[in-house]
């Protein structure tokens, strides 16, 4: 059977269920959102002349909560569209309207004969067929399915997003006794291409597996920190990017999620775990237990490991937790020996192996912390998972690490890892002795640019199932090299297509990078029939122009160094356009400044659904010259029609990089007009996101694609568009709104975009525009205050206000 999904009901409005009905709504499904009807009436209402028939009243508790998701920050929708996909309503007038759904997804509290009541409404209603899941977190898929229909058990099982669902790539797939095959093999398929998830299909087990290691891993580093007489500051720099985790490492992401959360957790599992030989490590360790008994729980009680505070002059200040007088205090600066040996060092791998073999207390925790986390994920196969693979997969998409459990042994190898655990006084379980013993020395192994795991039961490796469709660049980089230097990399990507991948820090583009591009479109132009311009970082598409360069320029007044710089900058922008052979990019995450350039120049867009687009320039005294100016103006132009007013849409444009506006999603990038409809496309699952680009580097190949003519038709407005931006930049500086030299910044892009000082509307070429861009860019780095703000980023991160 084909089974489609085009009308989702979320039954439970709370956290998680708000957001993950908005998540639907973001991929274009629509969506019914149920809550339960209040017992009576506020005071306020009742003064309004409502009662509990009154609609306002029946749906206040679904409403409220609705209304709290759509505000939250981050922000669980793409687009302010999405909210168009959603109906509100409640379990006693509207749970009819299930009988229209494709699939009912149960959110309510976790308790089972909440969830069963509920069932026993979903059963009057629910038509043959429809698929019926849970985003239980821990209760055991068994016990909620007993008693229910046979086509309800058949097509009912458990499916656990991680908060929040619109950027935690997680989905946990659980299936129940009766649940049939061609349901969870669905579902796997559907999270992956159409939620973007990783999906992980799991075992009936208590907590399944992200919570289960991930919260284990969590109250034994609590554990570590005491033991070793850590503070929570370093603990937290430890465990965070350092390593390949997120920034809020271990204190800072338990005060977030709330310390009550993760002792239910550990008391749920304390309760039903009876054959797990680690069950004791799930008891709440002492400082835990104090903290509840004084609620500080975290975020949500204004206190937990930290505490903000104002000081004396109305700043925000944080405070940390000292664990051996629960008292707080300022926070020291943390200089910890084992971090200053790895700076400067991109591989995490070859971090990770610095790091265990740290003979410092940085050293003795890392080894204390990954050997207990080893020991334990092994001796959880085939508990909770059959392939070690699985539990890589979840807890790195659930909890934000980079590299899981076992990939994290394979920095120094599985057999260095045994030893190093039996140093701990920790035992892995039998099948990694045997792996060993056999002649296996690593968990993971690239085959043909594909990634393999150790298959347990026959003893060799095996294609990780779902990934065959993914360009991983790291798989590749071995084999697949056709050109680098110290700032990129030019790989075959098969079929004819060539890669780009930049490799600077944040994927800035300077001369490296530059140079690759260059020497990609020439090398393509010869032997190739279409090239891809992506990479796999965890940070940024490209943040932007290298600036360092540009500032000792400026500095230097070399300003004929700078205006060959800008010029080969666009003319290099201009070729992913202009060359006889297709371009297609691949932004993701933070694609800013000339990183938004080189994507407003392609032929197409493949763009993650999470891309954070923008041209930034204006921030730090300059305006885009690598063809973003003269871009806008040319997408302005061929928007407008007959009748329109012509200076509404430049001015949508102007706005938009005058204020530096960043795109919360590739949606809204469609919106300000830096994605096109009709030619670029969304894809929501990162792994595949190279893999879809190059599909399209090959669509477009095959499907005629003829090199363009370089633009001489741009409409531009002349002297009146520039006055009108005048006339607006002046009313914002009489407000204090923006600055002198920022009005100064704007009134050059106003005379750019506006094609100079043209006495009427006429129309232009790309290459006027181009140099139009390079005189006003060249003129900026002559201001003191464009290079104190460029000075700024380059040494603090931050731009002044000047």
């Amino acid at each position: 059977m084909k089974r489609t999904i085009k009308k989702v009901a979320v039954l439970g409005a709370g956290i998680m269920g708000s957001r993950i009905a908005l998540h639907f709504a973001n991929i274009g499904v629509d969506v019914l959102l149920l809550d339960m009807v209040p017992k009576e009436p506020t005071a306020e209402e009742t003064a309004k002349g409502l009662d509990l028939s009154s609609p306002q009243v029946r749906n206040r508790v679904v409403n409220t909560l609705y209304q709290s998701a759509v505000k939250a920050s981050p922000s669980p929708i793409y687009n302010k569209k999405s909210l168009e996909r959603v109906t509100l309503g409640n379990f006693d007038d509207d749970m009819a309207k299930i009988q229209g759904v494709d699939w009912i997804i149960e959110v309510v509290v976790e308790k089972l004969e909440i969830k069963k009541l509920i069932y026993d409404k979903v059963e009057q209603f629910r038509k043959p067929g429809t698929l019926v899941t849970s985003n239980t977190s821990g209760i055991p898929i068994h016990l909620m399915a007993e008693g229910r229909s046979e086509d309800f058990r058949k097509h009912f099982c458990g499916t656990h997003f991680f908060n929040p669902p619109r950027y935690l790539a997680l989905l946990e797939i659980i299936p129940g006794p009766a649940t049939d095959p061609e349901i969870i093999n669905f579902l796997m398929e559907y999270g992956d291409l159409f939620l973007g998830k990783r999906t992980v299909l799991c075992k009936d087990t208590p907590a399944f597996i992200a919570n289960r290691l991930g919260i284990y891993a969590l109250v034994q580093t609590i554990r570590a920190t005491v033991d070793l007489g850590l503070s929570i500051e370093e603990v937290d720099k430890l465990t965070g990017p350092v390593i390949g985790r997120p920034k809020s490492g271990t204190f800072r992401l338990s005060d977030v999620v709330g310390l009550d959360t993760t002792v239910n957790v550990c008391n749920n599992l304390s309760a039903i775990l009876h054959h797990d030989e680690s069950k004791d490590a799930f008891q709440l360790p002492e400082i835990v237990k104090q903290l509840m008994e004084k609620n500080w729980l975290g975020d949500k009680t204004g206190q937990g490991f930290y505490k903000k505070i104002k000081d004396e002059k109305g700043k925000s200040v944080i405070l940390g937790l000292d664990l051996n007088t629960l008292e707080y205090r300022q926070p020291g600066k943390v200089k910890l020996e084992a971090l200053d040996a790895v700076k400067g060092i991109e591989s995490l791998p070859e971090k990770l192996s610095i790091l265990l073999k740290d003979k410092t207390k940085a050293g003795e925790f890392y080894r204390k912390t990954f050997a207990d986390a080893f020991q334990y994920a092994s001796h959880r196969i085939p508990e909770i998972a059959d392939e070690l693979y699985k539990i890589d997969d979840a807890i790195t998409a659930g909890f934000g690490w980079q590299v899981g459990v076992f990939a994290t042994a394979d920095a120094i190898g599985a057999k260095a890892f045994i030893e190093l655990c039996e140093s701990q006084g920790q035992k892995p379980a039998a099948w990694v002795y045997e792996m060993v013993e056999a002649g296996f020395d690593k968990f993971y192994t690239i085959e043909r640019g594909k990634k393999l795991y150790y298959d347990i039961p026959s003893k060799s490796y095996k294609v990780i199932p779902g990934t065959e469709g993914f360009i991983i660049l790291d798989n590749i980089r071995k084999t697949n090299l056709v050109w680098k230097n110290q700032e990129a990399s030019i790989f075959d990507l098969g079929d004819g297509i060539l890669g780009v991948e930049f490799q600077s820090k944040m994927n800035t583009l300077g001369s490296g990078p530059i140079e690759a591009l260059n020497k990609a479109y020439s090398l393509g132009e010869k032997e190739y029939r279409g090239l891809v311009i992506g990479n796999d970082s965890n940070q940024a598409f490209s943040a932007g122009a290298n600036l360092a360069m540009l500032f000792m320029f400026a500095v230097e007044q070399e300003y004929d160094e700078i205006d060959l710089m800008i010029a080969t900058f666009q003319e290099t922008m201009m070729r992913a356009r202009y060359s006889s052979i297709p371009v297609v990019t691949a932004p993701h995450s933070l694609a800013l400044g000339g990183g938004c350039e080189i994507n407003l120049h392609a032929d197409k867009v493949v763009a993650h659904a999470e891309l954070y687009m923008g041209l930034v320039e204006l921030g730090v005294g300059l305006i885009p010259a690598g063809g973003g100016t003269k871009e806008m103006a040319l997408r302005c132009s061929d928007m407008y029609q007959p009748g329109d007013t012509e200076l509404n849409i430049l001015q949508s444009a102007f706005m938009n990089i005058a204020q530096a506006k960043v795109s919360t999603s590739a949606h809204e990038a469609f919106d300000m007009n830096y994605l096109k409809a009709g030619r670029d496309q969304i894809v929501l699952n990162r792994s595949r996101l190279i893999a879809e680009a190059k599909q399209a580097a090959i669509d477009l190949a095959e499907n005629g694609y003829t090199q363009p003519i370089r633009r001489t038709d741009v409409k531009v407005q002349g002297k009146t568009g520039i006055a009108l931006f005048k006339a607006g930049i002046k009313s914002m500086r009489m407000a204090n709104y923006i600055t002198d030299h920022d009005a100064l910044i704007a009134e050059k892009l106003a005379y750019v975009i506006c094609g100079g000082d043209l006495s009427y509307p006429q129309t232009v070429s790309e290459k006027y525009l181009l140099e139009l861009e390079r005189e006003a860019f060249l003129s900026l780095c002559g201001e003191r205050k464009t290079m104190e703000r460029m000075q700024g980023i380059i040494t603090g991160g931050k731009a002044p206000r000047n």
